[in-house]
């Protein structure tokens, strides 16, 4: 009988980290001075007709990295590089619509069965990169491409059993839960994510 509670207990605790894990992230404004300039290099040819250039250092847990935020033809984009420049991400705002019909339903089927209530504030589309193929992963987000790679990331207010949060909900291409983050007001009025 112990047992069986035993692998119960280590069952739930299980689900329960892949459900909402906690990472608390940070961002703070910098100057461009300060920004990795191999990372600027990449990015120079991209960043032609851009508008409200701003850059950011961000801290998650105990792992920093620098963000550069803009906007080019009508997307809102969002580029993240690790301490040595090297990228990570490209993430840029969508709407429900630019979603895979297919791919959309999924999202909306997990949301259903997981909340009472949901509401959706903001979706990225997000392509991650490794060194290997920085080239390639700036040259397919800034075509948009829509590849079995990218993932979608939605942020969203959602009433569960103890009321109403804001999650950010990753999903890959074909609307597969990947990750759940539960939002944290920080003292400084920053939404931080669980």
């Amino acid at each position: 009988m112990g047992s069986r509670i035993l692998f119960f207990l280590l069952f739930a605790c299980f689900c329960l980290n892949g459900f909402a894990q906690k990472k608390q992230e940070r961002e703070f404004r910098i100057n461009k001075e300060d920004f990795p300039k191999e990372a600027l290099n990449s990015l120079s040819s991209y960043l032609q007709g851009t508008k409200k250039i701003r850059y950011y250092q961000e801290q998650d847990g105990e792992k920093k990295s620098f963000e550069i935020k803009f906007k080019k033809d009508r997307l809102f984009y969002s580029i993240e590089f690790d301490l040595n420049g090297v990228l990570e991400d490209v993430e840029f705002v969508i709407k429900p619509e630019d979603v895979p019909d297919a791919s959309w339903k999924t999202i909306q089927e997990y949301f259903s069965k997981n909340f009472e209530k949901s509401r959706v504030k903001k979706i990225q589309q997000q392509y991650q990169t490794n060194e290997s193929n920085q080239v390639k992963v700036l040259k397919d987000a800034f075509q948009n491409l829509l590849l079995p790679y990218i993932n979608y990331e939605i942020i969203i207010t959602a009433k569960d059993k103890e009321g109403y949060s804001t999650y950010e909900v990753t999903f890959d291409s074909d609307g597969h839960h990947v990750l759940t983050r539960k939002s944290v007001r920080s003292k400084y009025d920053h939404v931080l994510f669980q």
